[in-house]
């Protein structure tokens, strides 16, 4: 077995990789629905009672992939701790491990943090590829915990002719400080940032709009953004959340999520429009699945005069398992991480 810390995983794991990983397992899930099995998550609220901890969760995550040659097992296991950026920590920790399921061996035990940065972003890529503007030239970061890095890589990594990026989170020098880290980290994009006072401000003219926020309401209104803009909505995880407001919901012309099971139970932002009285979206009105997309099973034309398009993702343990084998594989056949028999 092969044990890979976040430091090596990040040294062998880029956006392409992830993209490409995902959008192979889609296309086989299209081909072979069978071959991929993804069990409904366990999900247990954490700290309800504790008045010295922000109410978390912990998740169980499975999913048996087989890609035609073998059948691997992988668990993801997620602890999502919302006081953990005051302790210098992540707010999503997470461990995968990745096991051959004709022998039950266990192959690779990987840190699962930057997976799920990575693989939260990739769909959020492979959404952009299919739904934004070609022709597009700026876009907005709203919310810049540790999710936003890898959102706005993947972005750029489909749309690298953008040169602008407006950035807005509710505290500024957090902001100021996702800005220089970007710089420092991926310093192959070259593009002005501009760190906005408010979100109207840094949405007004973006062709694309990342969000990644534990917003209750909506955080704008149709009116206030381009009539093509493309949204990648990757906050708002639970049902009581919400950062996509009515409005924009309605006026979109094509809502794409990348699980539709799990989004009957996580997508907060959808499931208050649907419950909505004064609401005029329904869950039938859904256009599709991102796997339906890179099936082909729909066609949206992203150029310009598109309408609004929005992506909602609430991920699913499938996804994780596309990056984690594509790891684990490369670490047996290169003895990558630290070997131990158990």
């Amino acid at each position: 077995m092969q044990i890979l810390d976040i430091n090596t995983v990040k040294k062998q794991l880029t956006m392409s990789m992830a993209i490409n990983a995902i959008e192979d397992l889609l296309k086989v899930q299209g081909d072979h629905p069978t071959w991929i099995k993804t069990p409904e998550r366990l999900v247990i609220p954490t700290f309800e009672e504790s008045n010295k901890n922000t109410s978390g969760s912990h998740l169980s995550m499975p999913s048996v992939v087989f890609d035609g040659d073998n059948e691997y097992a992988v668990v993801k296991l997620v602890n999502i701790c919302p006081d953990n950026p005051k302790r210098d920590k992540p707010t999503t920790m997470a461990v995968i491990t990745v096991s051959d399921n004709a022998t039950g061996e266990l192959l690779a035990f990987l840190d699962g943090i930057y997976i799920t940065q990575v693989r939260t972003a990739a769909l959020s890529g492979i959404a952009t590829k299919y739904l934004a503007n070609p022709a597009s030239r700026e876009a907005a970061v709203i919310g810049t915990g540790g999710m936003a890095y890898e959102q706005l890589n993947a972005i750029l990594t489909v749309r690298p002719n953008i040169q602008k990026v407006t950035v807005w989170n509710r505290t500024p020098q957090t902001a100021h400080e996702f800005q220089n880290k970007f710089e420092q980290e991926y310093p192959q994009w070259q593009v002005d940032f501009r760190v906005c006072e408010s979100v109207e401000e840094a949405i007004k003219s973006a062709d694309i709009i990342n969000l990644a926020t534990r917003a209750m309401t909506g955080l704008f209104e149709a009116s206030q953004i381009k009539p093509d803009a493309h949204i990648n909505a990757v906050g708002a995880y639970q049902a009581t959340m919400k950062e996509v407001s009515n409005s924009v919901i309605e006026a979109s012309t094509a809502i794409i999520i990348d699980d539709a099971e799990g989004g009957l139970h996580e997508a907060g932002d959808l499931i208050q429009a649907h419950n909505d009285i004064q609401s005029t979206w329904t869950w039938d009105q859904l256009t599709g699945t991102l796997g339906d997309l890179v099936n082909k099973k729909i066609s949206i034309d992203a150029n310009e005069g598109k309408g609004i398009t929005l992506f909602k993702s609430v991920g699913a343990a499938s996804f994780d398992a596309a990056v984690a084998i594509k790891i684990a594989q490369k670490a047996e056949k290169e003895g990558l991480g630290q070997s131990i028999e158990l």
